[in-house]
């Protein structure tokens, strides 16, 4: 349900193509929230036909530019003030950890050596974008606030992730 309310976030942004929302799941949300092209198109269509968002022009190749209604506006404002958050968070990481002691100690090692790596570049990256954020490079309009705000999480969730990682190979069933 969530792609839905991502889709009308983005569009109260100002009007874009499918393939322009794709791009920015890709480049904003695609770390935290990931949706590929097909199911994009797919809740395109289930926001038009609910009357919260309309096409707002039309081009190339039959290509559509949306837009977010008023209702839309209300639904996507109602799910972030009144609606009950889903804190269940996927990560295939953590599901991995569960089963860490099928893996030899070397094979154990070496993935977490990896996952550390990976998670400290995430959050270089993450690091990276506040500081272009906090120099105004995005401006400073609310959403780049809020995208600030994100970011920072990012920042946090990898850092601990990474942390995390480290950690684990100190310990059974990393180190007999």
């Amino acid at each position: 349900m969530s792609l839905r309310y991502g889709l009308l976030g983005l569009l109260a942004e100002g009007p874009a193509s499918g393939y322009d929302l794709t791009r920015r799941f890709e480049e904003v949300l695609g770390p935290v929230w990931p949706a590929q092209h097909p199911k994009i198109y797919a809740e395109l269509g289930r926001l038009t036909a609910d009357g919260l968002i309309e096409v707002d022009s039309y081009g190339p190749r039959g290509r559509k530019a949306y837009r977010i209604t008023e209702d839309g506006l209300a639904a996507v404002r109602t799910w972030l003030a009144e609606d009950e958050v889903d804190h269940t968070m996927r990560l295939e990481p953590l599901l991995r950890s569960f089963f860490f002691w099928l893996m030899t100690p070397e094979q154990l090692s070496d993935h977490l050596v990896r996952e550390q790596e990976f998670f400290a570049s995430m959050a270089r990256r993450y690091q990276s974008y506040a500081e272009r954020k906090d120099h105004g490079e995005f401006g400073h309009s609310p959403q780049t606030q809020s995208m600030r705000v994100a970011i920072e999480a990012g920042v946090r969730m990898y850092e601990a992730l990474a942390g995390w990682a480290e950690w684990a190979r100190t310990v059974p069933p990393a180190k007999p």
